[in-house]
């Protein structure tokens, strides 16, 4: 998690979920074990594509190093045949890598697609390793465009949007993935997959969700982390914090930030019954940052004091961006997350003043695809002009790629499962709009019992963006997913090993929402026994 998380502050965002399953059992159908030859084999273009060419190599595997700004490794890769098709769709210009991943023997009978991250439509290498090193035939695709920060492709040269990559990005390409993959698959082992799955985090939570809405019968099971659903507006509400501190013009530093957060995880941790480094249930710490006014804290090196124009920025952060008139926008910043991910500064100047650095993705969505203008001052944006901007992305880009459609009455008609689960203190996603689509999910289909059946929810308390499996803590949601589509076992809780506030590590039992943690009374609070899962209390 560490070189993660350097990586992040030196811009790169939205981390790539990476996964460790441990679910590799073999189907009781069988799987292709025998050796194959690892040629091109013949493919069929998905509608309204064509297929410009196909290749096949087969590959040593070993470690493999990822590619682009995330990087990464995985070793102990068995050999795979990699299978590399070319697609294009008429009169849109664009050209689109679908790779599939092929384990030459061993394989157990399973499909598992790899979502991407940020601007980058699939996987580095590294989740397709990992796949591929579990026994599962792994594919994914680039959608034609570049890496996690490359916005190249946003406008054309007459600086309109690139309407074709954008639909590449947003919901297309993963679609036909699905469809080439599991056609190659079928003509390199002679038998299609058993079961199919998808596998993603952030961007590749959102493209799980765009494909339980837009093609339920692509997979299975779907599991979509940290899922960034809700873009035409999450993107933009995750500048709030640069326009806060440019308008007040007051920028506290990562430290006095820190101080801010460790103050209310501090006053809200007893909330589940117990003192134990977590916070169970940010929506009812109510701790008023005006409480830290006059505290000292030592930053650098130097005694600084904690003003109430500080807190009055960390007040508004967290609120979340509103209208001039006070109307609610969008959700803030989870209490308890990281506040200097997305209120960054530049290194001070020679006289030690400051501006803010905004988060790469958000000021690209915001000045490539919104204002269609690379030249925007995204330190000149008053509270007015994002309200307007905040609308402008709605309007635009809501139906492209919102993937907040919660009529999910085909995919649960497909016998489809989704997994999900938010880390409460993700620096990048507000927790609470997934949260939100949930509820909205219940209201469209009939109660919690009944999308209980097919979509469960788990909020990770002191969990980061895409934290869990990445060092920051673990859970095998991978084999929680394939328990419930192959064998039934509905997930009641997620089990998890989480970092406390002293980051020491302990057991939890991640609740299915809306339900919480709370601390039975008696028992280690380090272990998961000692919680039980109850409804949230209301406030």
């Amino acid at each position: 998690m560490r070189r993660l998380l350097t990586v992040l502050a030196a811009g790169v965002p939205l981390a790539a979920a990476v996964y460790l399953p441990t679910a590799s059992a073999e189907p009781e159908n069988g799987s292709a074990s025998e050796p194959f030859a690892c040629s091109a084999p013949s493919v069929k273009a998905p509608a309204g594509t064509e297929v410009d060419s196909v290749t096949a190599v087969r590959q040593a595997g070993g470690t493999i190093t990822g590619t682009g700004a995330l990087g990464g490794t995985v070793s102990g890769v068995p050999a795979y045949c990699e299978v590399t098709v070319a697609l294009t769709h008429p009169g849109g210009g664009d050209h689109a890598k679908v790779r599939t991943w092929l384990p030459v023997s061993g394989w157990n009978g399973r499909f598992q697609a790899i979502g991407g991250a940020a601007y980058l439509a699939g996987d580095n290498g590294v989740g397709l390793g990992t796949a591929v090193k579990n026994g599962y035939a792994a594919v994914s695709t680039d959608a034609g465009v570049g890496d996690a920060l490359d916005t190249d492709w946003a406008l054309n040269s007459k600086g309109q949007v690139n309407t074709a990559l954008l639909k590449n990005f947003a919901s297309r390409s993963q679609h036909e993935a699905a469809v080439v993959g599991k056609e190659v698959v079928d003509g390199v082992y002679g038998k299609r997959p058993v079961y199919s799955y998808f596998n993603g985090c952030s961007t590749g939570g959102r493209q799980g969700y765009m494909e339980a809405q837009r093609y339920p019968d692509d997979y299975d099971g779907i599991l979509a982390n940290a899922p960034a659903v809700n873009w035409d507006e999450f993107e933009v509400a995750t500048l709030w914090p640069q326009v806060v501190m440019n308008n007040e013009k007051t920028y506290p530093s990562k430290c006095e930030f820190g101080a801010f957060t460790d103050a209310a995880v501090k006053a809200c941790d007893s909330l589940d019954g117990v003192k134990d480094g977590l916070v169970n249930d940010p929506s009812r710490c109510d701790f008023d940052p005006r409480r830290l006014i006059g505290t000292k804290v030592v930053c650098d090196g130097k005694e600084l004091t904690i003003t109430a124009a500080d807190a009055a920025v960390v007040r508004k952060i967290w609120d979340g961006p509103r209208t001039a008139s006070g109307k609610r926008l969008w959700s803030g910043v989870p209490v308890g997350a990281d506040l200097s991910a997305l209120a960054g500064l530049t290194k001070p100047d020679a006289d030690g003043n400051v501006e803010g650095a905004p988060f790469q993705v958000p000021a690209a969505w915001v000045k490539l695809w919104v204002a269609k203008d690379p030249s925007l001052d995204i330190s000149k944006i008053t509270y007015s002009r994002f309200t307007q901007l905040f609308q402008q992305s709605e309007a635009e880009y809501d139906k492209i790629i919102g993937t907040d459609d919660p009529d999910l009455s085909s995919f649960r008609k497909s016998g489809g499962k989704l997994l999900t689960w938010h880390g409460l203190a993700d620096q990048y996603i507000p927790t609470q709009g997934t949260a939100e689509y949930r509820e909205r999910v219940e209201r469209e289909m009939g109660g919690a019992k009944r999308v209980d059946d097919f979509y469960r929810l788990f909020l990770a308390p002191g969990t980061v963006h895409c934290g869990l499996n990445k060092g920051d803590g673990t859970t095998d949601d991978l084999g929680a997913l394939t328990a419930w589509v192959e064998h039934g076992k509905a997930p009641k809780t997620l089990p998890a090993t989480l970092t406390n506030a002293s980051q020491q590590s302990v057991t939890r039992d991640l609740c299915s929402y809306p339900q919480v943690s709370r601390y039975k009374g008696y028992g280690d609070p380090a272990v998961a026994s000692s919680f039980r899962c109850v409804s949230p209390s209301r406030h």
